[in-house]
């Protein structure tokens, strides 16, 4: 049974995002391979769950996540008394960065010139072609997510909106837009920690299996 299969079985009134979800799960697959790298924006309670997003990508989450024996043997050779501590104790991971998360970055922006448009900054800053950006917003309208979506597109990125009923006014500017079925905030954030954590362990499933 696939992590999709599984989800939709838990929470049925996701059924209808479903095509929405398996397209994201491809695109941050995709994303992956090719060597790049996921940010991940939102604010208040969607902030939180972008850190979410990001520590379950970052180590082993569902699976083991050993890492490869030729970095193992470079760690016990780099150093005899650490290496092996390093080369057993660290797992393999999926780079992803919560832009809310660099408070220096944000505050000297914010104070220096608009706070609004610290996530478009930062998207500016750390993306590239071929990497992802996950917006996170219950209403789809917050303007500090918007702005980060339309940085991201002229960065070559793929854009990601996870929001609920509607998707608001950040619709448009996704490529891949999995608005979930609920109109009150708690609620959309309710459905939206089954979908990111679908979304992680698909994706780990297809590199860690």
């Amino acid at each position: 049974m696939t992590q999709l299969t599984e989800l939709i079985q838990r929470y049925p009134v996701l059924a209808e995002c479903r095509g929405q979800i398996q397209d994201a799960a491809d695109a941050l697959i995709a994303c992956f391979a090719a060597g790049g790298k996921l940010l991940v924006c939102g604010n208040g309670g969607s902030a939180a769950d972008a850190d979410h997003i990001v520590g379950e990508l970052m180590k082993g989450y569902l699976k083991p996540r050993p890492l490869a024996q030729d970095v193992q043997a470079l760690l016990r050779a780099a150093d005899p008394a650490l290496g092996p501590q390093l080369a057993s104790a660290l797992q393999s991971g999926l780079p992803a960065m919560n832009l809310a998360a660099h408070t220096a970055l944000s505050t000297a922006f914010a104070n220096d010139v608009n706070a609004a448009l610290f996530y478009a900054q930062a998207a500016l800053g750390y993306g590239k072609k071929g990497d992802v950006l996950l917006g996170i917003s219950t209403s789809g309208n917050a303007m500090n997510v918007r702005a980060a979506l339309v940085v991201a597109r002229v960065c070559g990125m793929t854009t990601i909106g996870l929001s609920g009923q509607g998707g608001g006014t950040m619709a448009p500017l996704c490529d891949i837009l999995i608005s979930v079925p609920a109109r009150k905030t708690f609620e959309i954030q309710e459905l939206h920690l089954p979908v990111y954590h679908c979304l992680c362990a698909t994706v780990e499933e297809h590199f860690f299996a």
